[in-house]
C-alpha cells in the first residue's frame, strides 16, 4: 500500500511541476537575449561556487569516481558550457537574408524533460539547465534514484541562481519522490514538449517510445588505435589520464586499446611502464566473470570504482596497489568477451590487428557490437590515417591525438562542451552532434514571394522547349571529338 501511495504522490509531483514550469518559460519567453544570458551566468558562476561541495556529495551518494574529477566536471560542466554558449544567438531573428527573402527565428520547445544519470549527476544539472534556459525553454529533472541528494542539491543551487537573477526559479526543477511511474508520467505528459535523455538504454529506448520527441544517447564503447606513426610515451600519456579520470566514468572514455601486431611489445611495455597492469591468463577469465552478469550486462558494481576495489571484489590478488588501469587481452567480440563490452571503470581490453585496414575492421566490429555512433580515438601523426577511419568507422566523435573521455565532451577538443553525447542514426539516436542549445529549440522560416506564377510557368516552358527540341548535331564531327579526348587520357 505504501508504494502505491509513493508512486501516486511522485505523479502528482509531476502535475504540479509542469504546470509551474510552464509559467515560468511563458515568463521566460518574454526576455531578451541579453537577459537570458544573465541567467545563464548566474547558473554557470554558481556552479563553480558550489562544485567542490556538490561532487563531494555526489561522490558520497553513489561511490562513483573521484571528488576532484567530480569537481572539474562541475566547474566543466558549469563555466565551460557557458563560456562557448555565451555568444551564441537563441533567441528572437538568428539571421535574415534580404537578397533571398529569408528569416529565421528561433522558437523554445517549450518545457524539457531532462533524464540524470548516476555516473555524472550534478555536472549533468547544470548543463542542461544552462542549455535548456539558453534557448528559452525550462527544464524538470528526473533524477537517478541513487544520486538523489546530490541532485536535489545541485537543483536548489540552481533555482537559488535563476532567482538571484530576476527570472521564475521554476525555470529549473527537480522529482523529490524518483519512481518509475513519475519518470513515466513526465515523459508522457501532453506539455512535454521534448525529453532530453542521459542514462541507460533501457531509459533510453523509453524515451524514445513515449510519443514525445526525444534526444537520447545509446552507450559508448570506444575503442583506441596506437598508430604506428603516433608519439607512443604521449599517446599512453593521454590513454591513462582519459581512462583514469573519474574511474571512467564518462561514456567517451577508451574502453579498449588496439596496435598493430608489430607494435604489441612496445605498446605493453610503455603501459606497464606508466602504471598499467595486465592481467595474466587466470586474471583475466577471473575478472570477465565477474564484470558481467550472467545475462550479459554489465555489472554495476565495477562502475566508476578504483583499480583497487575491483581488484579487491574479484578477488585479484596479484594486482598493485598504485595500478592505474587494468587491461586485459581479447581476441573476440560479442557474447563470451566480456572485455568487448563498455565497463565504465578503468578497465580496458587490448586487441591487435596485422595493419591498418585490420584494425580498421576490428574497430567497426566493436562499435557495431555495443557504441554504434559514439566515440573513436586515434593516436597518430599520419592524416591520412585519420581521414581512412573517419570515412569508415561509425562513430560520429573521432578524438585525435587527446584522451577520448575530455575530448569526447568537449573540454581537451573545440567540440561543443557536453554531457549529452549524440549517436546518430547508426547508434539510434535523433542527433550525432554534441547536444547543446541549438538542438533545444526550433527555426522558424520566414520567406517573402520572389517570383509570380507566370514567372513559373515561362521557365518549366523553357525546360520542356529543350527537351523536346535537342539541338541540331548533324553537323557535329564525332569522330574528330573522339580522337581528342583519347589522345588527351593518352597524355596523362
Amino acid at each position: 500500500m505504501k508504494l502505491i501511495d509513493k508512486d501516486l504522490m511522485s505523479v502528482q509531483e509531476v502535475r504540479e511541476l509542469v504546470d509551474s514550469a510552464k509559467e515560468a518559460q511563458r515568463e521566460l519567453a518574454r526576455l531578451d537575449q541579453a537577459q537570458v544570458d544573465h541567467i545563464v551566468r548566474c547558473i554557470a558562476d554558481a556552479g563553480v561556487r558550489n562544485a567542490q561541495r556538490l561532487a563531494r556529495m555526489a561522490q558520497e551518494d553513489t561511490g562513483f569516481g573521484k571528488v576532484e574529477d567530480k569537481t572539474v566536471k562541475n566547474v566543466f560542466a558549469s563555466r565551460g558550457v557557458y563560456e562557448h554558449i555565451k555568444d551564441m544567438k537563441t533567441i528572437g531573428e538568428l539571421s535574415r537574408d534580404d537578397e533571398k527573402g529569408i528569416r529565421v527565428i528561433a522558437v523554445p520547445v517549450g518545457v524539457i524533460a531532462g533524464l540524470i544519470p548516476s555516473t555524472n549527476p550534478t555536472s549533468t544539472a547544470f548543463y542542461k539547465a544552462e542549455i535548456a534556459i539558453k534557448s528559452g525553454n525550462a527544464i524538470i529533472f528526473s533524477p537517478h534514484p541513487t544520486a538523489l541528494r546530490s541532485i536535489m542539491e545541485a537543483v536548489k543551487v540552481i533555482r537559488q541562481a535563476v532567482a538571484e537573477a530576476g527570472a521564475n526559479e521554476n525555470l529549473v526543477s527537480c522529482i523529490s519522490i524518483p519512481t518509475m511511474e513519475a519518470t513515466n508520467t513526465l515523459m508522457h505528459h501532453r506539455d512535454i514538449a521534448l525529453i532530453l535523455a542521459t542514462g541507460g538504454s533501457a531509459m533510453v529506448r523509453a524515451a524514445y517510445s513515449s510519443g514525445t520527441p526525444a534526444i537520447g544517447v545509446g552507450p559508448g564503447n570506444g575503442p583506441a588505435y596506437l598508430e604506428k606513426s603516433c608519439d607512443l610515451p604521449l599517446a599512453v600519456k593521454r590513454i591513462l589520464d582519459s581512462e583514469t579520470f573519474d574511474n571512467g566514468t564518462i561514456c567517451a572514455s577508451e574502453q579498449s586499446i588496439i596496435c598493430d601486431e608489430d607494435m604489441v611489445d612496445a605498446v605493453q611495455e610503455e603501459f606497464t611502464r606508466q602504471g598499467a597492469y595486465f592481467l595474466d591468463e587466470e586474471e583475466r577469465e577471473k575478472l570477465g566473470r565477474f564484470i558481467l552478469r550472467a545475462n550479459g550486462t554489465m555489472n554495476p558494481e565495477i562502475v566508476g570504482k578504483s583499480v583497487a576495489v575491483i581488484a579487491e571484489l574479484a578477488h585479484l590478488d596479484k594486482v598493485p596497489k598504485d595500478a592505474k588501469v587494468l587491461i586485459a587481452k581479447e581476441n573476440g567480440v560479442g557474447r563470451g568477451h566480456p572485455y568487448s563490452n563498455e565497463k565504465l571503470g578503468p578497465i580496458m581490453g587490448f586487441y591487435t590487428g596485422s595493419d591498418y585496414v585490420d584494425v580498421c575492421d576490428k574497430v567497426c566490429e566493436i562499435l557495431c557490437y555495443e557504441g554504434a555512433g559514439h566515440t573513436f580515438s586515434i593516436h597518430t601523426k599520419d592524416d591520412k590515417m585519420v581521414d581512412y577511419f573517419a570515412k569508415r568507422v561509425p562513430a560520429s566523435r573521432i578524438v585525435v591525438n587527446s584522451p577520448s573521455a575530455l575530448g569526447g565532451i568537449g573540454a581537451t577538443t573545440n567540440l561543443q562542451p557536453s554531457l549529452t553525447l549524440g549517436c546518430g542514426a547508426v547508434g539510434g539516436s535523433a542527433t550525432s552532434e554534441n547536444v547543446g542549445p541549438m538542438q533545444l529549440l526550433n527555426l522558424r522560416y520566414v520567406a517573402y514571394g520572389q517570383k509570380e506564377m507566370e514567372e513559373i510557368r515561362e521557365e518549366i516552358a523553357g525546360c520542356i522547349d529543350g527537351v523536346d527540341n535537342p539541338p541540331d548535331l548533324s553537323s557535329v564531327d564525332i569522330d574528330a571529338i573522339v580522337r581528342s579526348v583519347i589522345a588527351k587520357l593518352k597524355a596523362l
